[in-house]
This record gives structure tokens, C-alpha cells and sequence, in this order.
């Protein structure tokens, strides 16, 4: 089992990286570096990338590694995108873990002028798929996702990628008047998906809940704890992905 894990920046890499024994060594990238972890006794390989802010430089540097991986005749078999998030209240405060059963870009659209806002002011909004091409939304593996979230006490929902961060209730309001199943929003998830996909490579999302969405109260942020608990979430996450096989998702699928 090879597993690529994409976290936004070295900080959340590093969380990750102390859930597992021993040291992790440097695998250099044209335009980035990998720590690598393993292979262990039982076979996997984890390789941990900071791969940037951000959706655009998150699937840059995660296919970067992944057409890396295949040309080296080495393909992951699963892309893990993980860090820290804002949470939703009041599903997801902070601390909780968040497993994505969507993974979904709440902003690739376009702007309209129906009023369709929580308070009544113009905030309509398309999806890209609305106006004919593209995606907005990767699925999960779904026993995938159950699996894991049973493993760590995660809740399951959709995770919103952004490419500003949400700093007013308002905004949060309305971003969860459109996502419904909203639990949390980061800037990273639909590009490391975008990339998996394209390389036709599963792809799971975890957030560990650092601040709620909404206005920017930085005294109230538990960032320390949240990177504790991705450290104790891939702790017992490990052992789902490495036992994890495909063809469990094709069959519930059927």
C-alpha cells in the first residue's frame, strides 16, 4: 500500500508524521520534496508532502507527485488530503474530526444577481456545472470513509474547499445555506482531488476543526489541539487505510 498524504503546510505534515515510528527521509521533487515513511514490516509506504496554500498550488504539487510516483513505476494507491480547518457550528466545533464523504469547491462558479441570501440580499450563485463543464464535487470512496470514520470518531459530511477563508457570520450563513451538509471548510481539498482524479487515484479528506467558520477570532483558536488530534486521528487511521481494499467500495457500490 502506497499512500500520499497532502497537507497544506509543514506544520500539518509534521502532525502527521508523529503518528508513526521512526524517522521519515527527504525523496526531492522537481519542484518540491516528500518525507517518506517506510516501507514498514508489513509492506506500506507513507509519503508525506507540504503541498502548498491553497487549491491551485495544492493540485499543482500533488500531481507533480504523483506523475513523479508513475514514472517510477511506484503508483500511490490512495491520496490523502489532511490538515486543519474551520468547522461549522454547531455540528463541528473545534477539535472534532472531519471525515469528507463530498469533497466539494464552494466557490468555482459564477456570481448572479438573485437574492437568494439568508437575509435577503443578492447572493446567487452557479456552480460550474450549472454553466456546462467541469466538476464541483469528487466522492470519496464510501467504505472508505465509513471505515475510517468509525476508526477515529470522525463525523462524515461535506467538506468545503475555498479560496478565501469565510471571517463573517454572514458569509458562513450563506456558505451553509448552499452546502447543507456543510461540516467544514479548508483551502486544499478539491485540488489535491482534482489531481487524484486525474491520475485516477482515490482520494480521502480529513480536517481536524481548529476555529469555527465565521468571524475571525484568533484568541478562541485551538490550533495546537487540532494538530494533536490529526496526529491521534492518523494514529488510528493507519491500519484502515493499509487493510483498505478497493474493490470493498465497488462492491457497495454495486
Amino acid at each position: 500500500m502506497r499512500v500520499l498524504v497532502a497537507t497544506a503546510v509543514p506544520v500539518e505534515r509534521d502532525a502527521v508524521a508523529q503518528a508513526f515510528d521512526g524517522a521519515s527521509r527527504e525523496v526531492p521533487l522537481p519542484a518540491a520534496s516528500l518525507a517518506r515513511l517506510g516501507p514498514f514490516a508489513d509492506g506500506p509506504v507513507y509519503d508525506l508532502l507540504a503541498a502548498g496554500v491553497g487549491p491551485a498550488l495544492a493540485a499543482a504539487s500533488t500531481a507533480g507527485a504523483l506523475t513523479a510516483a508513475a514514472l517510477h513505476g511506484t503508483p500511490y494507491d490512495l491520496v490523502v488530503s489532511a490538515g486543519i480547518g474551520g468547522g461549522f457550528l454547531p455540528d463541528a466545533p473545534p477539535v472534532t474530526l472531519v471525515v469528507a464523504d463530498e469533497i466539494t469547491a464552494a466557490d468555482l462558479g459564477a456570481e448572479t444577481d438573485a437574492t437568494d441570501g439568508p437575509d435577503g440580499t443578492p447572493e446567487g450563485f452557479l456552480p460550474v456545472t450549472d454553466l456546462g463543464f467541469g466538476t464541483v464535487t469528487h466522492l470519496p470512496p464510501a467504505a472508505l470513509v465509513r471505515r475510517a470514520a468509525e476508526a477515529t470518531g470522525a463525523r462524515t459530511g461535506t467538506v468545503l474547499t475555498v479560496s478565501t477563508v469565510t471571517g463573517t457570520a454572514r458569509r458562513a450563513a450563506v456558505l451553509r445555506a448552499r452546502h447543507p451538509r456543510a461540516l467544514a471548510e479548508a483551502m486544499e481539498g478539491f485540488g489535491v482531488a482534482e489531481a487524484a482524479a486525474a491520475h485516477r487515484t482515490p482520494v480521502l479528506e480529513i480536517r481536524a476543526v481548529s476555529n469555527p467558520v465565521g468571524p475571525r477570532d484568533r484568541a478562541a483558536w485551538r490550533i495546537g489541539d487540532a494538530l494533536a488530534a490529526l496526529t491521534g486521528a492518523f494514529g488510528k487511521l493507519a491500519p484502515v487505510l493499509e487493510s483498505w481494499n478497493p474493490h470493498d467500495d465497488r462492491t457497495d457500490r454495486d
